[in-house]
């Protein structure tokens, strides 16, 4: 079959096609029925936390945003269309409603929880509220931007926390799970904390600062290790750090540090070196001292070789003298958890004119059960420190009492005390298919995953057995939730 056309980079971040094709055949099957005019709520969720992780951290929304704003079918993506047969080998589509998505355009609210926000398990992260059709369409994308970010975020974040408070650049792109996940990761990385990426067009399009140093091969092409390194020195004087295991770690200290001594007399200083194998312990123990004997206190000591947050944290509770992370493989391919099971559920449909009738997901297992309504995400706080989140029904206008349920325990409950504070996490993006919401540069976004991190306690962020944070529904959405529950089974069991 010879294709229409050929898809550029741009358009493979952006076309409305990113999507599956169940969307298109359900958005179909709509339009057949002509039920495409309800009006529907969906809320992007989901179930778990990742890496046993005791908090997940939003990311993705200013990536979504864009993708909802060039939500259209283009001639192209009608044309192609047109091509994909059903089984009988006829057209699975007609051409009226090819025309009809021809014309279709992205008319629905938008409300999210900002990017760098802190979320845990059942909350909506995004609500999208509009035609039926075109709320359906956007699902798989939204997910497929905020299900990555997320758990790439969520994966910084935890790093981060484990270099306690020294750098971590990420150093993923050759190893991250394709182009667009490379730059996709560095994003959401940046967010959660990392300074730095070697990703240079993620440099380019997000302004996240780049650092890298060298290779092996830069070494390995050169006569000697020290002729390497006064190469480098002498091609990179403002930014030399020298990578030094090619043959053996100590000699190559040494070396650094000759090097070093000559850059100095020419008025630059050694930046630091770089270990990328062996015993990262006892290795930069020996590097620190090594470098201060020689009057390099500054040199900074560099680590890589497949870190995560838990070789981290070991190797600060040996003692290593490491003061910047180089963090890759196990960061941007989100290692031991590669995907983040977030949902779309709908919550409420109508038809035009009718009140909202509230749908719910049920299962088996307990937490495949979704919640319906109209969602909103009330966060508590109390000197200082987040306590607890509630999920409520904004049609039933704003919680009356300050007390929450378990939505899996009956017989848990919190009550928020009268003098703590709260705000609604969920917050504009769209209104009626038109953006209300500008994204916040993406140091702004950093510096909300800090706060976040100094909102919640040590408790709620350690990696094992990590204290589980109070989500509830508000006593009105309970009730609503179980009594759906209830009706379901009642009526699957006739």
């Amino acid at each position: 079959m010879t294709l229409p056309y050929a898809a550029t980079g741009e358009e493979r971040l952006t076309s409305t096609l990113l999507t599956d094709l169940y969307q298109l055949t359900m958005a179909y099957g709509y339009w057949k029925t002509g039920t495409h005019h309800k009006e529907a709520v969906f809320h992007l969720h989901f179930r778990n936390n990742p890496f046993g992780s005791g908090f997940s951290l939003a990311c993705g929304l200013g990536d979504a945003v864009r993708s909802l704003e060039n939500f259209r079918f283009d001639d192209s993506d009608v044309a192609y269309l047109g091509t994909i047969p059903g089984t009988d080998g006829k057209p699975l589509f007609e051409k009226d409603f090819l025309s009809y998505l021809r014309d279709l355009r992205f008319d629905c609210d938008v409300d999210a929880i900002p990017e760098g926000t802190f979320v845990f398990p059942q909350q909506p992260l995004i609500r999208v509220k509009g035609p039926l059709i075109t709320a359906q369409i956007v699902e798989t994308a939204l997910l497929n931007i905020v299900n990555f970010q997320t758990l790439i975020g969520t994966k910084a974040v935890r790093v981060c926390e484990a270099a306690r408070g020294e750098p971590v650049l990420e150093f993923g792109l050759r190893r991250a799970q394709g182009t667009d996940g490379a730059l996709a990761a560095s994003r959401a990385a940046y967010i959660g904390g990392c300074v730095a990426t070697s990703n240079v067009l993620a440099g380019k399009l997000f302004g996240i600062p780049v650092k890298g140093t060298h290779a092996h091969s830069w070494v390995m092409s050169f006569a000697s290790e020290k002729e390497a390194f006064a190469a480098y020195a002498g091609a990179m004087s403002n930014n030399c750090t020298l990578l030094v295991d090619t043959y053996d770690t100590i000699q190559g200290v040494r070396h650094a540090i000759e090097v070093g001594l000559d850059l100095r007399s020419k008025g630059f200083e050694l930046a630091g070196v770089r270990l990328d194998s062996g015993d990262l312990s006892t290795l930069s123990i020996a590097a620190r001292k090594m470098l201060d004997e020689a009057g390099f206190p500054n040199a900074a000591i560099v680590a890589s070789n497949d870190l995560d947050e838990h070789i981290i944290a070991s190797l600060k509770d040996q003692g290593a003298q490491i003061s910047v992370w180089g963090v890759g493989t196990k960061l941007v391919t989100a290692y031991d958890q590669p995907a983040m099971g977030g949902v779309f559920k709908l919550g409420a449909i109508r038809s035009p004119g009718e009140e909202w009738r509230y749908k719910v997901k049920v299962s088996e297992t307990a937490v495949k059960i979704s919640t319906p309504g109209v969602q909103q995400v009330r966060r508590w706080s109390l000197n200082g420190e987040y306590i607890g989140d509630v999920l409520y029904n904004e049609e039933d206008g704003a919680p009356a009492e300050n007390r929450a349920i378990d939505p899996f325990d009956i017989t848990a409950e919190k009550f928020f005390p009268a003098e703590a504070t709260y705000e609604d996490l969920l917050v504009p993006i769209f209104r009626a298919g038109k953006r209300v919401y500008t994204p916040p540069p993406l140091p702004a976004s950093r510096e909300r995953t800090r706060a976040q991190i100094a909102g919640f306690p040590a408790s709620v962020r350690r990696f094992l057995n990590p204290q589980k944070y109070f989500v509830g529904l508000e006593p009105l959405l309970h009730d609503l939730r179980t009594e759906l529950v209830r009706k379901a089974r009642r009526e699957a069991s006739l």
